[in-house]
């Protein structure tokens, strides 16, 4: 599988406006997470998940969600591609990204909020997390 956008959309009338993302299923869902990254550390990276999928919705501000696909997870390739995509609070989407990926969250404005919705129960991420240093693959 690979990352994809669930795109969504926006109502707005008098009474103000509700974004929405209808085509997210939310069944196997597990837990979620609010980021926000401070100021004097914007880009939160890498995190790789063997099991876990995330899925990404801007709440407030932009970001730049940065993700690479693992080919060894003991010692990747220094030279995978990132791929990035950008995700604002004027959007209505998601970023998916399955198993197998490392990813690394940029927030391109002060106070913006990101929500991570994630599979693996809490119980099983001991044994999914994989963590590499910041400028493991240069953003």
């Amino acid at each position: 599988m690979k990352p994809k956008v669930i795109q969504g959309s926006k109502f707005e009338d008098r009474r103000g406006s509700i974004s929405f993302v209808n085509d997210f299923n939310f069944s196997d869902i597990e837990r979620f997470y609010i980021i926000n990254n401070s100021k004097e550390n914007p880009i939160r990276a890498w995190q790789g998940h063997k099991l876990d999928t995330k899925n990404f919705y801007c709440l407030s501000g932009s970001f730049k969600i940065h993700f690479v696909k693992i080919d060894n997870w003991e010692n990747p390739s220094k030279n995978l591609i990132i791929e990035t995509i950008l995700v604002s609070e004027s959007d209505s989407k998601i970023v998916h990204i399955p198993a197998g990926y490392a990813n690394a969250i940029e927030s391109l404005e002060e106070n913006s909020k990101l929500i991570s919705f994630s599979t693996l129960p809490l119980a099983n991420v001991s044994e999914d997390d994989v963590r590499y240093p910041s400028d493991y693959w240069p953003i």
